[in-house]
């Protein structure tokens, strides 16, 4: 009791909150300002870089305390977010005039976690914000995720192995997990405290991952009746990993969830799976080097909105197996291309929209202001004529995505009869609402503007009554209305002023007159803003219940701006339709690669050189690919993946003509770093993801290998790459681009059915090497590397002494001309020192049958002499 008596009432009240929160850092409300108080405040200073001050309890104990502006938090959640920290928000939740002279009640409102938040401020408009949970159960693993702010929920079944390779692929910020489950793989703690780890992790209580409570929760969040219209009757895993998530959402969001889809089943085998490390390396989101622009998403997203641009996103990261959705995107991109008229006028309408799918979470939550709500009017408002754009096409796909796009007339005339054509962004002094909407509110607001015209009557009364013309009648929230005279003039004030307030140059009055208008004036006010904030909650309300409507349009809207997006696209680069056939080859003709294409033309206006590729499971299954350094083969590896992740995801192709299979995965392997946190050096990495794709590849699958067994000594590198190769020919049988400078390997093509060489063709002027970037059948005739390093700018010095030593190691370890392993055997043979030429002729002229065992070591005893000498 001793301890509870040194604190304030109002730090009472701060510690019950932070005890219902100890997990989170405390935006405690006090007037104009969130203040952080102990610990807390110590964290969140470091973090937002903003001064640390203390303030003194009853006993004169120092509390360590910061603040941050109410109007401007939002700016500060956003870094802390970032960082990984989840925030209670302790607000006010009455008015200080109605709290009176009692402490006014405060209540943890909201909380907010880097997977929870829906302030558009504090999200990226073209990427998702992923809330997952995952359960594990015997080896396999229910994974579930939802995106708060636009009402994305969907869940599928995966291997306990895979959950944290799907949990950066889909780029979640924030993971629930059962507490004290550790054998899930994932990287626990905050995101900038660990190398690689992008997302928080957090522990909940064990029951919350119950599948029956799940179960209830699902059936009662959505009305439902049983799981089977979701697929989810039998997959309990799945229910337990969507129950935990809507559980979370309940407990920090405070407030029903009506804009929430229902959880989508997905099943793995309806998409092409991209592995982290394959995202990474084909630049599909990311460019690999942070200053530069290189990335798949950011050449093909022409998208005029941000629900589309998040489509857009989603579509590439998930390439469709499903051929007839496939087909039905393509038809639609078709269409597009052909109505030119009707493509730009979609757009045209579609660039002012603003993002309905988070204004409508935002709406739902309770924590959307009048202007996010008027600008949901705005964007409503566009829904006819674009539906009309839309009737003009032809094709299954526009005609299903008109049959989802509900005009929503209602819902948009409710929204613009209730709100004033600029609303303010918040509440504020009742200004949100039209007028003529509400004749009891137009009452108030004319009782309030005749109080007005009555003080300045009133005011230019008192001047003349009492000769003072400086008088002015003034207010504040603090005195109220009061009439301000100067010192100059005191000797003029009337008796029946009642004086309120002495200032150093100034006195202030009141009078009964005064008192009685005052009191009907911030009587009107009070009455506005409550019967303003009323009419918003209703507002709100009504469109929460039509949520499902809304968030149906809005992913109409999504699609069909991806698919203008990627007709756009195809008519300004010139890009082909791809066709999908029941057979296995690849078969592409003036093949290119979309990014570097773009950005040659941009950089320098060269033109890209196209290429063709054959693959099948037959006789070209794997193609050895040899050639120069930057000669343009890494680049002929990624275009022929990025070709088919565009194609599957409904996209026309950087080609003259593609006839592609549908690929279920692709992998790759395309250079490597140490990660020596992890105790795994360059070589290692290299190797384990190697047997990753040795050990999961299909026959439906693309491998890309690049420089495998570069990682270690030559002809240990050699032999793997080999093995590595043979293995995938005879086991894998997956198509397979195999870029090398082991020329050795092209020795392949002879021993095995199914593997050819192609080369990177290069051409060398004099001095200067001149890069064809054409890919041709047969090997390449060197590595040209002394040139590459030319290149480079290497001293002539050191490359005049490489030049020796290489001319000095192809006399004496020449290539065999045969193929076969004899040849591979005999350049193993070549890492001893080569005998001098005159012992090697006199070995090579020996007539072994006639030579006697004593003559023979006669022989050698000669040869190592002259070896020792």
């Amino acid at each position: 009791m001793a301890a509870r008596s040194s604190k304030t009432p109002v730090m009472q009240q701060y510690h019950a909150a932070k005890q219902e929160h100890p997990d989170c850092l405390l935006f405690f409300r006090l007037g104009d300002f969130f203040e952080l108080f102990y610990e807390d405040a110590v964290t969140a200073s470091q973090d937002l870089e903003i001064t640390l001050t203390k303030r003194r309890d009853r006993k004169g104990k120092p509390i360590p305390m910061c603040g941050v502006p109410a109007h401007s938090a939002n700016g500060y959640l956003a870094k802390l977010l970032q960082k990984g920290h989840r925030v209670a928000i302790c607000d006010q939740v009455e008015s200080a005039s109605k709290a009176s002279r009692r402490l006014v009640r405060r209540e943890v409102v909201r909380v907010l976690s880097p997977g929870t938040a829906s302030d558009l401020s504090l999200l990226k408009s073209g990427e998702n914000n992923y809330l997952a949970a995952v359960c594990e159960q015997r080896g396999s693993a229910g994974f579930a995720y939802v995106d708060v702010s636009t009402g994305e929920f969907r869940t599928t079944e995966i291997a306990s192995t895979d959950a944290g390779d799907m949990i950066e692929a889909i780029g979640a910020k924030e993971v629930l997990r059962a507490d004290g489950n550790g054998s899930l793989a994932l990287k626990d703690g905050r995101p900038d405290a660990n190398a690689g780890c992008g997302y928080l992790v957090t522990p909940v209580e064990p029951w919350v991952f119950d599948s029956e409570y799940g179960e209830r929760l699902i059936l009662e969040t959505f009305e439902l009746h049983n799981l089977a219209g979701l697929g989810l009757e039998s997959q309990p895993t799945c229910v337990s990993a969507c129950g935990a998530l809507l559980h979370y959402l309940k407990e920090t969001q405070r407030t029903s969830l009506p804009h929430l889809d229902p959880p989508a089943y997905l099943e793995q085998k309806d998409w092409m799976v991209l592995d982290p490390l394959t995202v990474r390396h084909l630049e599909l989101f990311d460019p690999l080097y942070q200053e530069t622009r290189t990335t798949l998403l950011l050449a093909m997203d022409h998208t005029a909105t941000a629900m589309g641009a998040r489509l857009q996103r989603s579509w590439l990261l998930r390439p469709s197996l499903n051929a007839d959705e496939i087909e039905q995107r393509l038809g639609a991109v078709e269409s597009l291309c052909k109505d030119t008229i009707v493509r730009s006028e979609l757009r045209r309408e579609l660039r002012p929209l603003h993002d309905i799918e988070r204004l409508l979470a935002r709406i739902t939550l309770g924590s959307a202001g009048p202007r996010e709500v008027y600008n949901l009017g705005t964007s409503l408002r566009r829904l006819p004529t674009i539906r009309q754009f839309i009737s003009e096409l032809r094709g299954r796909r526009t005609r299903a995505i008109l049959d989802r796009l509900d005009s929503l007339d209602d819902v948009c005339e409710r929204i613009l009869t209730t709100l004033v054509e600029e609303p303010p962004a918040t509440v504020g002094d009742g200004s949100a609402v039209a007028d003529g909407f509400d004749p009891a509110l137009d009452e108030l607001r004319a009782l309030q503007r005749d109080s007005r015209r009555f003080i300045a009557q009133l005011e230019q009364r008192e001047r003349d009554a009492s000769g003072i013309d400086s008088l002015k009648v003034r207010f504040n929230n603090v005195f109220g209305f009061f009439i301000e005279v100067s010192k100059a003039n005191l000797s003029k004030v009337p008796e029946r002023y009642d004086r309120k307030q002495t200032l150093v140059n100034a006195e202030r009055f009141t009078t009964p007159e005064l008192k009685e208008l005052e009191a009907k004036v911030l009587d009107a006010e009070d009455r506005i803003a409550a019967m303003v904030a009323e009419i918003l909650e209703k507002l709100r309300l009504e469109i929460a219940s039509q949520a499902r409507r809304i968030r149906v349009s809005a992913g109409a809207i999504a699609e069909i701006d991806v698919l203008s997006s990627l007709a756009e696209i195809a008519v300004e680069f010139d890009y082909s339709r791809p066709r999908f056939t029941d057979g296995s080859e690849i078969q592409i003709e003036g093949g290119r690669h979309p990014v570097v294409e773009r950005m040659l033309e941009r950089t320098s206006g060269d033109r890209f050189i196209e290429n063709d590729v054959y693959l099948d499971n037959a006789d070209h299954l794997l193609a050895i690919i040899t050639g120069p350094n930057m000669g343009g083969k890494s680049t002929y590896l990624r275009q022929i993946a990025l070709i088919s992740v565009m194609a599957q995801s409904g996209s026309f192709v950087p080609a003259r003509r593609a006839v592609l299979p549908l690929v279920d995965r692709i992998f790759t392997r395309i250079g490597a770093s140490d990660n020596l946190a992890m105790g795994r050096s360059t070589f290692m990495v290299e190797m384990t993801e190697t047997a990753q794709i040795l050990n999961i590849a299909t026959e439906r699958s693309l491998i890309l290998l690049d420089e495998v067994g570069r990682g270690t000594a030559t002809y240990d590198g050699l032999a793997i790459a080999w093995a590595v190769a043979e293995y995938i020919l005879g086991q894998v049988r997956a198509k397979t681009l195999f870029a090398t400078h082991y020329h050795e390997l092209t020795a392949l093509e002879g021993l095995h059915s199914g593997i050819v060489n192609l080369h990177v063709s290069a051409r060398q002027a004099g001095e200067k090497l001149v890069f064809l970037r054409r890919i041709q059948p047969g090997t390449a005739d060197r590595s040209y590397g002394i040139e590459v390093a030319r290149l480079a700018g290497l001293p002539q010095t050191v490359l005049d002494r490489a030049s020796e030593v290489l001319a000095r190691h192809e006399r004496s370890e020449p290539v065999p001309p045969g193929t076969g392993v004899t040849a591979f055997e005999r350049k193993q043979a070549s890492i001893f020192e080569a005998l001098p030429e005159s012992i090697s002729e006199e070995l090579r002229n020996l007539n072994i049958e006639r030579l006697s065992p004593l003559e023979a070591l006669a022989l050698l005893h000669e040869w190592r002499a002259a070896l020792d000498e």
